[in-house]
């Protein structure tokens, strides 16, 4: 079948994209098939026709998301084109106006997945648009009701076929040497309790190929005494994050045994969170803190750190525990600016989940308010997995809550350190996003970007190293009388 050839980027030709080639003749017969994009007032349209209001896009190594703000609801259709690769979106009942051209100058050259975007009248009250990709994707359109100040909203999200493994992703980020990967013995300043680092013996390879038998893959045989390339040591490394446990080593030798940290910048993208009086964004300011906390605990020994974000985009909340998941995280550990509707509310405060209920009124106030994110943000829930809910939505056990009191009041001594606390004591209420059921699990508020001086020391860059260096402190303590040892994951 002879390619398609490439359209000019000022016209859409609809019908050739669908690809008749009775109307392609057309076309060649001088038919009026082909649609520039015209003046508005040239086509008829109707008055109670939709207005864009405004257009944003969204770009990440997750996914691309694109969003048409409008003053009412909008039909659409939309199908893919292949060689090469186009999303094809018809919206009825919307007139072309300077805001939804824009739309063309909003995407940039380093997006993953879009190439260009084309928009057009395809016909009265119909608009077109074509996003010409870097790749075939799997998209999802949908649209989302009014709410927290955004009105009718049409969201394209254009997701890679092959989903991004947290893990692989994790491993490729980092700049593993052989050093680290075959640790050498602990030095005497190690702390006591804290995980021991060493060789990698025969029962890690053994436990290694077991663990890859149950995944139906096949792991890289670690050869510590043996130099390697990069690309081995990374095959090596992402074969050693499959090790669960501390199997048995053999005399003499010791096993590795990698921690890994999931943080969680709290909102992104279309869910800017709280916002402070000086106009700056609780997604902006934790994703800073963040970025900081990696750097910090990537320091520390055999310790890897992923983020559920690294940019300005959002993460439905289900998504973001299933990130943890994914790289088996040994804690996690969400960060947050609050905010609340008087600003001489001040401090910073730690929660971990709860069985029974809130430990107080303000837990709860500030859970069912955390909990919205996926509302504001926008999630599909039509194409929502069940299965992952009924995991994420189910009660965690004792012993996760129980480790998680742990990790939260260690944290919350060393934040204490630098900042008022909002209570002395860690909370307890029902976070959506603390709801692992197998990694402990903590929510930092960093501080109130509500209350103006407060919103000035998050802004600071040098009272953003005081958190990062606080919360990382903590951990290292938690860890000291917590090592992580062997443990059942849940797959």
């Amino acid at each position: 079948m002879p390619r398609t050839p490439a359209l000019p980027p000022d016209s859409l030709i609809p019908d050739e994209l669908i690809g008749s080639r009775t109307r392609r003749a057309t076309l060649k017969k001088g038919g009026t098939l082909l649609l520039s994009v015209l003046a508005p007032a040239l086509l008829p349209t109707s008055a109670m026709a939709a207005q864009i209001m405004a257009v944003r896009v969204w770009p990440a190594d997750d996914y691309t998301r694109v969003t048409l703000e409008n003053d009412g609801e909008l039909k659409t259709t939309h199908f893919m084109v292949p060689d090469p690769p186009r999303l094809v979106v018809d919206i009825d009942g919307l007139a072309l106006n300077d805001t939804l051209k824009s739309l063309v100058a909003k995407v940039e050259s380093n997006d993953p997945y879009i190439k260009q975007v084309r928009v057009g009248q395809n016909r009265p009250n119909v608009v077109r648009l074509v996003f010409d990709l870097k790749e075939t994707v799997k998209p999802q359109v949908f649209t989302l009701d009014p709410v927290a100040g955004y009105r009718h909203r049409l969201i394209f999200d254009l997701y890679p076929v092959k989903p991004v493994d947290p893990l692989t992703a994790m491993i490729d980020k980092e700049k593993w040497s052989g050093s680290e990967v075959a640790a050498a013995t602990p030095t005497p300043s190690a702390q006591p309790g804290a995980p021991s680092v060493g060789q990698v013996g025969p029962a890690a390879v053994a436990q290694l190929e077991a663990d890859a038998a149950r995944a139906g893959t096949t792991p890289a045989q670690p050869q510590p005494s043996t130099p390697q390339p990069p690309a081995a040591v990374r095959n090596q490394a992402q074969a050693q994050a499959k090790v669960e446990a501390h199997p048995k080593a053999a005399p003499g030798q010791k096993v590795t045994r990698m921690v890994t940290i999931a943080l969680d910048p709290g909102h992104g993208g279309e869910d800017p969170g709280a916002t402070g009086a000086t106009g700056v964004h609780e997604k902006d300011i934790v994703l800073s803190v963040a970025k900081r906390l990696k750097a910090k605990l990537e320091e520390l020994p055999n310790t890897r750190v992923m983020l559920t974000r690294d940019a300005d985009f959002f993460v439905p909340l289900g998504q973001r525990v299933e990130k943890a998941r994914k790289v088996q995280a040994d804690l996690f550990v969400s960060i947050h600016a609050d905010a609340f509707v008087q600003p001489s509310a001040r401090g910073s405060s730690v929660f971990v989940l709860s069985e029974k209920g809130a430990s107080s009124s303000a837990a709860r106030w500030l859970a069912n308010d955390q909990n919205k994110a996926d509302l504001i943000g926008g999630t599909n829930f039509a194409s929502h997995d069940k299965d992952i809910a009924s995991v994420l939505f189910d009660l965690s056990t004792t012993a996760q809550i129980n480790d998680s009191l742990k990790l939260g009041k260690a944290v919350l001594s060393e934040i204490g350190g630098i900042n008022r606390l909002h209570k002395g004591s860690v909370e307890q209420a029902g976070f959506a996003v603390l709801k692992a059921p197998d990694i402990p699990s903590i929510l930092v508020e960093t501080a109130f970007i509500s209350n103006p001086e407060e919103e000035a020391r998050l802004k600071d860059d040098g009272y953003q190293n005081q958190l990062a260096d606080a919360i990382t402190k903590g951990i290292k303590r938690y860890f000291a009388y917590n090592p992580p040892l062997a443990k059942s994951r849940m797959t």
